[in-house]
C-alpha cells in the first residue's frame, strides 16, 4: 500500500487548469501541461489501507486502483504503468473522459474527499508513453482465425487489440474517414487531443491489426459477405441514433443534433475544414440536454466565439452532496461543474422546449420554454412560466435511442433485439446468430467509455473461447449484472 499516513497528511488536489481567456482562445486540452508530476506521488499516497477497496466495485473494467496508486507513490511508474494495463487498454482515454465512478466509491470519499484516481491514472500512463514503456505487443504466433469489428470506438478498439494479442488476425471497419468513433469526431479536441487516438493506432497496427475506413458494412460490405471472410464478427457499431425532439418548429435551419455539431469542430482540427460548415461564431446558442454532449456542445460554442450560450435541463438541478437514496459507494448524482461550464454561459433546470420561432428565411430566432416540475411523480408544465430566449444556433444534445439500423446491419445479420432497442446478447456477448458478438452501446445503450472497454475486452474473451474452445484473456464482465451500471 501507499503512504499509511497519506489520507491523513495531505488533502486532495486536482490537475491545474489553464486560465479560461487563454483556453478558449485554442483546442488544445485545458489542464496545465505537467501540472500533476508534482503533487501525483503524494496524491497516490492518500489511497489508504481501506481492507476491501470499493473502488474496485465502482469501476467496470476492475482496475487495480490500489496497487497502482502504490507504484505511483513510489514512483515506479513501469511497473505502475504494467498494473494500470493489466485491467485497461487506453487509461490515456478513460483518464481523461471517464467520470470516475471509482472515486465515487472510494472508502476515503465516505467523510472526505476520494483519493484523485484519475489524476492518478492519467499521470501514469502519460508518463509510461513519456519513458517508451509502451510497447506493441504482438503475438507470438498466429492462430490462423479471422475475426472483423465493426466500429473502431472504444469497445471496437478494445476487442480487436485484445483478439489481435491473442494471435487472431482482426481487421476493423470503421464507415467515417478516419479511426475512433466517437473519440475521433464526438470528443472535442479541448477534452483529449486526438494525438492519443493516433499513437495507440499506430500501437495496434505495430501488432498486427488491420483498420479499414471509409467502410460502412451493410452497405459497402453487406453482411453476408463479411461473415464469409471471416470466423467471427464483433459488432462494436455504438448507439449513434440521437434522441429528437418533435417540437414544433424542429425543421427550422440552425437546429442540428450535437453529433452533427461536433464532429466538424473536430474535423477543423484535422485540417479538413478552415471553418465548419455549422459554427456558432456571434450567434445565441442554446444546448438542450445538460450532460456531457451537452458540455461539449458548450466549450466548443465558447471557442467558435458565440454571442451567448444557454444550456437548458429539463431534470431540476442536482445538488452539491449525496441525496439520501443515492448513498456512498453507488455513483450520485451531483451538480457537477465541468471546464466548459467554467468558461461561462447560463444553465437553466426545469425547464421543457415548447417550440421553436424562425424568421421569414427559415431560420431559428427565438426558443420558447416553460418550467417543469414533478408532481406524484409525473413531469408537470407550470402555468404562466412560459418564456422565449434568442437562439441562432440550437443543439440537440439528449443522448441516443440505439444502434442505427436504416443501414442494414441489424437486419442483413439477423440479430434480435432486447425490449430496449439494443442489439440482444447473452453473458458470453454472443447474438443470437453464431459467431457474431456485440459489445458496447450497440449491445448496452448509451453508456460510458469504461463500460465500452470493459465490453470489448469481455466479448474479445468470448470470441477467442468460440475459435479456439479455450481462452487465457480476462475473465468477462457479465452484461446481465446490473450491480455496476452508472
Amino acid at each position: 500500500m501507499a503512504d499509511p499516513k497519506g489520507f491523513l497528511n495531505h488533502g486532495r488536489e486536482v490537475a491545474t487548469s489553464r486560465p479560461v481567456g487563454e483556453r478558449v482562445q485554442d483546442w488544445n486540452e485545458v489542464y496545465v501541461p505537467g501540472s500533476l508530476l508534482p503533487i501525483i506521488s503524494e496524491q497516490a499516497s492518500r489511497c489508504m489501507d481501506c481492507g476491501i477497496p470499493f473502488c474496485h466495485n465502482g469501476c467496470p473494467l476492475g482496475n487495480l486502483i490500489p496497487e497502482w496508486n502504490d507504484y505511483a507513490y513510489r514512483e515506479d511508474w513501469e511497473a505502475a504503468s504494467e498494473r494500470l494495463h493489466a485491467t485497461n487498454n487506453f487509461p490515456e482515454f478513460t483518464g481523461r473522459l471517464c467520470p470516475a465512478p471509482c472515486e465515487s466509491a472510494c472508502v476515503l470519499g465516505i467523510n472526505q474527499p476520494a483519493v484523485t484516481i484519475k489524476n492518478v491514472e492519467v499521470s501514469i500512463i502519460d508518463k509510461a508513453w513519456d519513458n517508451g514503456d509502451v510497447a506493441p505487443q504482438a503475438p507470438e504466433r498466429l492462430s490462423g482465425k479471422t475475426v472483423a469489428v465493426i466500429g473502431s470506438g472504444p469497445a471496437g478498439l478494445a476487442a480487436a487489440q485484445q483478439l489481435t494479442r491473442a494471435g487472431h488476425t482482426v481487421a476493423v471497419y470503421e464507415r467515417a474517414d478516419r479511426v475512433g468513433g466517437l473519440l475521433r469526431y464526438g470528443i472535442p479536441e479541448f477534452k483529449m487531443e486526438k494525438r492519443h487516438i493516433n499513437r495507440r493506432i499506430e500501437q495496434m497496427r505495430a501488432e498486427g491489426t488491420k483498420f479499414r475506413t471509409g467502410v460502412e458494412i451493410g452497405r459497402d460490405i453487406t453482411a453476408r459477405d463479411l461473415r464469409k471472410r471471416y470466423d467471427a464478427v464483433v459488432v462494436a457499431a455504438g448507439a449513434t441514433v440521437s434522441r429528437d425532439l418533435p417540437a414544433p418548429g424542429r425543421e427550422l435551419n440552425g437546429i442540428h443534433f450535437a453529433m452533427e455539431y461536433l464532429p466538424l469542430a473536430n474535423k477543423v482540427q484535422e485540417g479538413d475544414y478552415v471553418q465548419p460548415p455549422i459554427t456558432a461564431e456571434g450567434k445565441h446558442v442554446v444546448v438542450i440536454g445538460g450532460g456531457d454532449t451537452g458540455a461539449d456542445c458548450v466549450g466548443t460554442a465558447h471557442r467558435q466565439g458565440a454571442a451567448s450560450v444557454t444550456q437548458l435541463e429539463i431534470m431540476p438541478k442536482p445538488g452539491e452532496e449525496r441525496a439520501e437514496g443515492q448513498p456512498w459507494p453507488t455513483f450520485p448524482m451531483l451538480y457537477k461543474v465541468t471546464s466548459a461550464h467554467e468558461e461561462g454561459g447560463e444553465r437553466i433546470y426545469s425547464v421543457s422546449t415548447t417550440h421553436f420561432e424562425g424568421d421569414e428565411d427559415g431560420n431559428v430566432q427565438f426558443l420558447h420554454l416553460i418550467e417543469v416540475e414533478f408532481v406524484d411523480g409525473k413531469l408537470t408544465q407550470k402555468p404562466g412560466t412560459e418564456r422565449k430566449i434568442p437562439a441562432q444556433l440550437v443543439t440537440l444534445a439528449m443522448g441516443f435511442t440505439g444502434t442505427d439500423q436504416e443501414n442494414g446491419l441489424v437486419t442483413q445479420f439477423g440479430l434480435d433485439l432486447d425490449e430496449r432497442g439494443n442489439i440482444a446478447r447473452d453473458a458470453d456477448y454472443r447474438t443470437n446468430v453464431p459467431g457474431v458478438y456485440v459489445a458496447g452501446d450497440a449491445g448496452r445503450g448509451q453508456s460510458l467509455i469504461v463500460w465500452a472497454i470493459a465490453e470489448g475486452r469481455s466479448a474479445a474473451r468470448g470470441v477467442d473461447h468460440f475459435l479456439t474452445g479455450v481462452s487465457e484473456l480476462p475473465a468477462p464482465i457479465r452484461p446481465t449484472d446490473r450491480s455496476l451500471t452508472v
